[in-house]
């Protein structure tokens, strides 16, 4: 008998794993309602304020009352338990598996309107000095084989909470998208894919739009979507959690800034991050790293129905907005 909890199904034309989860489907929202939008509209109080949630978790940098940043477990999780990823054939194509793992939210500011293109320096390096504490924790934990930081900002970016925040999720198997990655470090032969992508980057200076000692930021050639970025660490580690503080800083003001300068060219647009850190115990090689999609088109039925993305804004057209955008403000 199929499971009515939390689980994985199997897509055997692709070979993806597929979250089923009713719970979320009962998470709120305080975004303003539209057609078909939110199935569970709560008002307009936010669970992320500071003083708002009961939940236990833990603030940084304190988990007193001055906290910055929260972290506490997600009440509609999509992943949660100990159970052992084990498959199971329900059918001879239908195939499942318990969604265990760890799922926690992690609040960017006490203040409800600060999304990670607002936060200062500070800030900043308190928020990724959270991510990796936790990413640290969950690396302890048995059966857990990888760990992703997620940002869904703005409603058409799948958030359904107004107030900025990130997911973080462990789990015992590797994602399709982690699995295609590798597949790509593994293919190129070299070196590594992303740290020779940077030594080109830096030669031709037609994507790169910041750069500090510890990291660049670009609007990669392969870019799918409008104004897509990639920040990249330059120190090859194949772990978030193994890099330094400056690195992480860097990286978190790359993203900062990045962000900052999309949404002037663009507008208040809303954007997923994505971290992409290298599998709990890696084999093979891996350089972890960030991406930035703004939501400034929609996928129809060819993506869908293909795959292939549209970006109707090249990479070094959006690379040279940028710039341009940002050295008139700097200078």
């Amino acid at each position: 008998m199929i499971s009515s909890n939390n689980h994985l199904r199997l897509d055997p034309l692709t070979g993806r794993w597929i979250i089923v989860s009713k719970e979320r489907a009962n998470r709120p929202t305080n975004f303003a309602p539209s057609e078909k939008a939110a199935i569970a509209v709560t008002g307009t109080s936010c669970p992320f304020c500071k003083g708002a949630s009961e939940e236990a978790g833990k603030g940084y940098p304190s988990d007193d009352s001055s906290w910055q940043v929260k972290v506490i477990p997600n009440k509609y999780p999509c992943f949660s338990g100990q159970d052992p990823f084990v498959v199971t054939h329900v059918e001879p194509v239908f195939i499942e598996a318990p969604a265990s793992g760890i799922h926690e939210v992690i609040v960017l500011s006490p203040n409800h309107d600060k999304d990670w293109a607002s936060l200062n320096n500070e800030e900043v390096f308190i928020l990724m000095s959270a991510i990796q504490d936790r990413m640290q924790e969950h690396i302890t934990q048995k059966g857990l084989r990888y760990s992703q930081v997620i940002v869904n900002q703005g409603k058409n970016a799948g958030a359904s909470i107004e107030h900025p925040h990130a997911q973080l999720i462990s789990i015992p198997f590797l994602p399709r998208e982690l699995t295609d990655e590798q597949g790509g470090f593994a293919r190129f032969a070299g070196g590594c894919l992303l740290c020779t992508t940077i030594d080109i980057e830096r030669r031709v200076n037609y994507r790169i739009t910041l750069e500090d000692d510890q990291a660049v930021a670009m609007c990669p050639f392969w870019s799918g979507v409008p104004f897509e970025s990639l920040i990249i660490p330059k120190q090859h580690t194949q772990h978030l959690w193994d890099s330094t503080e400056n690195i992480l800083f860097s990286v978190g003001v790359l993203i900062r800034d990045t962000l900052k300068v999309v949404k002037a060219i663009n507008g208040n647009l809303s954007y997923n991050i994505v971290f992409h850190s290298g599998p709990h115990r890696i084999s093979g090689t891996f350089h972890w790293h960030v991406h930035i999609y703004p939501q400034l088109t929609t996928q129809a039925g060819l993506e869908k129905g293909s795959g292939l993305l549209v970006n109707v804004v090249p990479p070094e057209q959006a690379a040279q907005e940028i710039k341009q955008y940002y050295s008139v403000k700097v200078s």
